[in-house]
């Protein structure tokens, strides 16, 4: 389960949450088949904790929303999107350590 600061976006609350978000917007696209999925989950609830306020982070079920996965060519889970102003800023695919994506959030807080 998602930590108490991660949010849940589906493709029904995407364009709103994501796309029209006035702060920096992290999203996990998983599914609860993918094992690295399963590992990254909880870095994820620890960036929407430490960056709460600053950032909106969020999962986003690739199974159940398959709409926006194809919007954003999603072939390989997991991926996290880091948007800024409704674009993509940065994309990772695969695994990724804390660090990693915290030095992305950072550099886009400026």
């Amino acid at each position: 389960m998602a930590g108490p600061h991660t949010k849940e976006f589906t493709d029904a609350n995407f364009e709103e949450e994501v796309l029209q978000a006035s702060e920096p917007v992290l999203v996990d696209f998983w599914a609860e088949w993918c094992m690295p999925c399963k590992a990254l989950g909880p870095i994820i609830d620890e960036l929407a904790t430490e960056y709460a306020g600053r950032v909106k982070v969020g999962k986003i079920d690739i199974d159940s929303n398959q709409s926006s996965s194809a919007r954003f060519q999603i072939s390989a889970v997991p991926t996290v999107i880091l948007f800024k102003d409704g674009e993509v800023r940065e994309k990772f695919v695969g695994l990724r350590s804390k660090s990693e994506l915290a030095a992305s959030l950072d550099q886009t807080l400026g």
